[in-house]
């Protein structure tokens, strides 16, 4: 009896390891996604998708159909998640001095700041904001890799406010005189302004429920929300289930005795 005892326990606790193993799982990753719309008279597209596990993120961040060429090389497109701020994209009635263009801090009152550049290769700071060499080359290109997150780039992404801005116009679809697209960018007077306003943006979304934590930024503390709470009651469903069926066939065992 003793060993048939035993034997029952052993599937009945595995069983409820491998639930409640599944349910911590599930609660230590979120995904955020979006598509890019245009801006700036821009025809191109792009999408973006992050994948967030501790302070890690995984990006892949897809580009086409922005402009080729800038003096006579490829164009270098910055691009950033901005954060900080409403997070949502700009519209034509950001275009406050009616030149034509939106720039980036007439749109800044909706995106914010710079968090996060989301450069080819190198590091991700704030301060490669402009780096041309990081920057996505050429009309069609992709950014396809693992970054540190900081704690203000997590809190945009947690708080549904973080937005990707990619930068660079096409001079023939702008809209606008040569003089205003070259005209000195508020960013940098040394570069164009077509050149560092913003082509394409977006704000990134949770695409998956559950994976936002609901204790806030600065609490540090990740709550379990309702898909990981369903999966961690179903986890000690299973075990109850599984025990009772145990007692159960001890029982008759006994019975038997």
């Amino acid at each position: 009896m003793k060993n048939s005892m035993r034997l029952l326990a052993v599937p009945t606790l595995a069983l409820g390891a491998l639930a409640l193993s599944g349910g911590s799982a599930m609660a230590a990753d979120a995904s955020y996604s979006s598509t890019l719309g245009q801006l700036n008279g821009t025809t191109g597209t792009g999408t973006i998708t992050v994948d967030v596990t501790g302070d890690k993120a995984m990006v892949n961040l897809q580009v086409s159909g922005l402009a080729e060429t800038f003096m006579d090389g490829p164009y270098p497109h910055v691009q950033h998640i901005h954060g900080g701020a409403a997070g949502v994209c700009p519209t034509p009635a950001n275009d406050t001095n009616g030149d034509g263009i939106i720039s980036v801090t007439e749109g800044a009152g909706g995106y914010g700041a710079i968090q996060t550049t989301l450069t080819t290769s190198g590091a991700t700071t704030p301060a490669e904001g402009l780096n041309l060499e990081l920057g996505g080359q050429g009309g069609t290109y992709s950014v396809q890799r693992e970054i540190t997150l900081d704690a203000a780039t997590k809190a945009s992404l947690e708080s549904g406010t973080a937005v990707v801005v990619v930068h660079g116009l096409d001079p023939a679809t702008a809209g606008v005189s040569t003089e205003v697209f070259s005209s000195p960018s508020d960013l940098n007077p040394d570069l164009p302004l077509g050149a560092t306003s913003p082509a394409l943006c977006g704000t990134l979304t949770a695409t998956q429920m559950g994976a936002m934590p609901q204790g806030g930024a600065d609490t540090g503390v990740a709550q379990e929300t309702g898909t990981n709470t369903a999966a961690l009651a179903l986890g000690s469903g299973l075990v109850l289930a599984a025990a009772a069926g145990g007692a159960y066939m001890v029982r008759r065992s006994n019975t038997k005795v």
